[in-house]
């Protein structure tokens, strides 16, 4: 190796080096305890703890509330993955022909994805309380029943899930704006000239195609953000009603931080990460096939 390419390499390597010390530290690191926690008994109640080997995993499998817990959670993220990218594309695609008031549109859509859902969740709880929320008085004056959005089994999950709509939507919308600002707009004149004359026709053949490396990142972010939902759920459902809203964060939120068993929440944290980091190179390699073909 000359010189000058060996210093290249030292100072790439020094570049790193705080990046990655930072990963170590606060994630490979807390990553590995976690793991090894998974074959132990841990308990914040017990003054030792014993290697248990399987067990965790195990009782995992059979426990019920866990696979109610998954089942609630790909319900979620596949209500708000479908709703958050679809309305984002299309919100973004409004937004971009607009030229007065494009600037607000823009602001008033990302200020959800701004805020922080802590402080919006007890907005959330009032405007959808069942007598005194003013959804539910706008339902009563079009002559309609009142709904128990957070308190019925059937409604309280999608409830939840139109609210990460309403926060992810503003995000997706940037991201999909920056993915159409980069289409070449010779495109969309060649386009015409082969016969594509309405904007349905535009969209298919040139906007959709162009988009598909943002609309997989849309789709993998809000994936992964579906599935770590936890604040929604703590604020106003705490799991119910009867377990209907009860996701894996939550679970293990309640297995490790009320019923204090440490082990057996790791067992659960490691299982949930590696369905996740699978899901998304599942979704990366669709997406590849897709776009190769």
């Amino acid at each position: 190796m000359t010189r000058p390419a060996r210093m290249e390499a030292q100072i790439a390597w020094a570049l790193v080096l705080p990046a990655g010390l930072l990963l170590s530290v606060f994630v490979l690191v807390p990553s590995l305890i976690v793991a090894a926690m998974s074959f132990t008994d841990y308990s914040l109640a017990a003054p030792a703890l014993h290697v248990v080997g399987l067990d965790n995993y195990a009782e995992m499998l059979a426990d019920p509330l866990v696979w109610n817990a998954l089942r609630n959670t790909l319900v979620y993220a596949l209500v708000m993955v479908l709703g958050a990218s679809g309305l984002g594309l299309g919100v973004a695609l409004l937004v971009a022909r607009m030229h007065r008031l494009g600037g607000f549109y823009r602001l008033a859509y990302f200020l959800p994805a701004a805020s922080t859902m802590m402080a919006m969740a007890t907005v959330w709880e009032y405007l959808l309380h069942p007598s005194v929320g003013p959804v539910n008085q706008l339902i009563a004056l079009l002559g309609a029943g009142k709904m128990a959005f957070l308190s019925g089994t059937g409604s309280a999950l999608l409830t939840l899930a139109g609210i990460g709509i309403w926060q992810s939507t503003g995000f997706n919308m940037v991201l999909f704006l920056a993915g159409l600002s980069a289409i070449p707009r010779d495109l969309y004149h060649a386009a015409a000239v082969d016969g594509a004359d309405t904007a349905w026709d535009r969209f298919c053949l040139v906007t959709w195609p162009m988009l598909t490396p943002t609309t997989l990142f849309v789709v993998v972010v809000t994936s992964i953000q579906a599935l770590r939902v936890f604040d929604t759920v703590a604020l106003l459902t705490q799991g119910g009603p009867a377990r209907s809203t009860d996701v894996m964060m939550y679970r293990i939120y309640l297995q490790a931080f009320q019923n204090l068993r440490m082990g057996y929440a790791a067992a659960l944290t490691v299982t949930f990460l590696g369905l996740v980091a699978a899901l998304a190179v599942a979704q990366t390699a669709l997406a590849g096939r897709r776009r190769a073909a």
